[in-house]
């Protein structure tokens, strides 16, 4: 990041220390850019500014900045006007609150910048500032005027650095209402096995082994034209490719080709089912079948119960009648005797 110019010049303004910086970008746009052609010709297309008027083109340096008030009056306003604005932000960025960097919302998050020491004597106040936000674990919340406007701030460290993101104001971050669905929708838990299965299965990433593969397309159409070549194109989908019929089976098929991917075993076994709340304890297969006959014990007798009555009114009649003959025949043969 040698030789990057500065976009603003200014201090940090940390109680009554002012620490001198420049601010310069942290990021940089690798995407390509295309220049509007005539399609008939391949002229260049160009935009004209004019004057309405004196009804003439005029050149950059001729052009300023202007407000056009309710009426139509347009208002002219110059760089010196603002930079005289009665704001303690216009030339500062000023901190007027240190919190945990969680309290930030990610969607707040903006345009990120390094803040660069402004010369030798800026060094022990940037490096003070610097070690003691590395030691409290806190974020810088300031307040800095750019473009016309001002705007939140948050300094942390990065390296031996430290960074600015551009915050949006908290009233510039849109509701979500509206966005997710207003349909009750039921999950069950083993598309939630396999949802954890898929995650566990793409595992985590080096940001660092990411590219940007579209442009790496666009750059391979643009050397083919460029050579006179026909140039890539992408293979035909599959028919039914997009479509998602069955969840459950869209998610083991990406688990599979996720294992696939990475040289495992693609096979998805089956997930057990989540221990909820709701859910009743398993139980084992003897402890199942041992309920299930008493179960089946227990209810038999009450359904059968007039006709078990019968049969033991039936079998008491007839071991009643079985003592009696035995009684009579020994009887008669001690008489005989």
């Amino acid at each position: 990041m040698l030789h990057v110019r500065s976009i603003w010049n200014g201090a940090i303004s940390f109680g009554l220390v002012s620490i001198p910086i420049k601010l310069v970008n942290a990021t940089e746009n690798h995407s390509i850019s295309f220049r509007q052609i005539h399609i008939a010709d391949g002229g260049r297309i160009r935009y004209r500014k004019f004057c309405e008027l004196e009804d003439r083109e005029v050149s950059s340096q001729e052009i300023g900045k202007g407000y056009e008030d309710a009426d139509g009056t347009i208002i002219p306003i110059t760089d010196e006007d603002l930079a005289k604005l009665p704001i303690p932000t216009a030339k500062t960025i000023e901190i007027v609150a240190f919190v945990p960097e969680d309290r930030i919302d990610p969607l707040q998050m903006d345009a990120a910048y390094y803040l660069q020491a402004g010369g030798a004597p800026a060094a022990k106040p940037y490096t003070l500032l610097r070690e003691a936000l590395k030691r409290s674990k806190k974020v810088a919340i300031t307040k800095y005027a750019l473009r016309g406007r001002e705007r939140l701030g948050m300094l942390r460290v990065v390296g031996d650095a430290i960074a600015m993101h551009g915050l949006l104001w908290p009233d510039e971050v849109r509701s979500p209402e509206g966005v997710a669905p207003d349909t009750d929708v039921t999950v069950r838990d083993k598309e939630l096995d396999l949802a954890d299965a898929l995650m566990d299965t793409l595992g985590e990433v080096d940001l660092e082994d990411l590219h940007d593969e579209y442009r790496e397309a666009v750059e391979e159409v643009v050397a083919a034209k460029a050579a006179g070549e026909t140039p890539p194109e992408a293979p035909a989908e599959e028919p039914g490719g997009g479509k998602v019929l069955d969840l459950m089976a869209a998610l083991e098929n990406s688990v599979r080709a996720a294992r696939e991917s990475r040289g495992e075993d693609a096979e998805v076994k089956h997930l057990p089912q989540r221990k909820t709340s709701r859910s009743s304890p398993k139980e084992t297969g003897g402890k199942k079948s041992t309920s299930t006959t008493k179960k089946k014990t227990a209810s038999s007798p009450r359904k059968s119960t007039s006709k078990t009555s019968q049969s033991e009114k039936k079998t008491a009649a007839k071991k009643t009648a079985a003592k009696k003959t035995p009684a009579k025949k020994t009887t008669s043969r001690k008489r005989s005797a």
